[in-house]
């Protein structure tokens, strides 16, 4: 394994960040909305959110980004592979964050609720000062163990073109013939990304953990 194959396959890196954290930050933000019709108390809201969530989340990833990068993006809604990788990725991780969000509510306790109409407090301060960082606290692990798999799930750029690991050393493999060694360094760059992700999600779990109590 000489030095070029090794940086051949890390200029990858950064498409794969790239494509990582934009499918996240839509797919988080997405999930929101998407989180508070669930909760609606309109019934078509529910179900219409119901319906996206199992749409997205039980149909295979690489088949959404075929159907957003070779489908409206050939001659419909013209995008580069970049946006038709984050586009499907982003919305399917609005799926799964909205399910996330919601389990969170749940595991606040009412009183919480209950002690904040007591002391006459505007609804923004109870959301924003006393619900929020209890949210944030409780689906935080959920969410970072999420955007681990979705990194992982980035791989599926490479197939229609992004230049990210992935595709990297898939074309030095086939131009080297040796594809062990290639692989296997594109499979420690993805623990090398994976690994302190993690332990910020848990060393963040652990701060709001002293910080905010459910």
């Amino acid at each position: 394994m000489t030095a070029d194959m090794f940086l051949g396959v890390a200029t990858g890196i950064p498409w794969t960040l790239a494509v990582t954290a934009a499918a996240f930050v839509l797919g988080a933000a997405l999930g929101l909305p998407l989180c508070a019709m669930r909760l609606s108390k309109f019934a078509l809201l529910r179900v219409i959110a119901l319906v996206y969530i199992i749409l997205f989340r039980s149909v295979p990833p690489l088949l959404w980004v075929f159907v957003f990068f070779f489908g409206l993006g050939s001659g419909y809604l013209p995008m580069s592979a970049f946006e038709g990788v984050v586009l499907g990725l982003g919305l399917i991780t609005a799926a799964n964050m909205a399910e996330i969000y919601r389990g969170a509510p749940s595991a606040i306790h009412a009183g919480q609720w209950e002690a904040s109409e007591a002391l006459a407090l505007p609804s923004y301060s109870t959301y924003f000062d006393i619900i929020a960082p209890q949210l944030l606290r409780v689906s935080l692990p959920s969410s970072a163990s999420y955007a681990v798999g979705l990194l992982k799930d980035s791989a599926i750029a490479s197939t229609i073109g992004v230049t990210d690991i992935s595709f990297n050393a898939n074309y030095i493999a086939k131009s080297t013939y040796q594809g062990l060694p290639v692989f296997a360094v594109a499979a420690l760059f993805y623990i090398m990304i994976s690994l302190p992700v993690a332990a910020l999600a848990r060393a963040a779990d652990q701060k709001l953990r002293a910080r905010v109590a459910l």
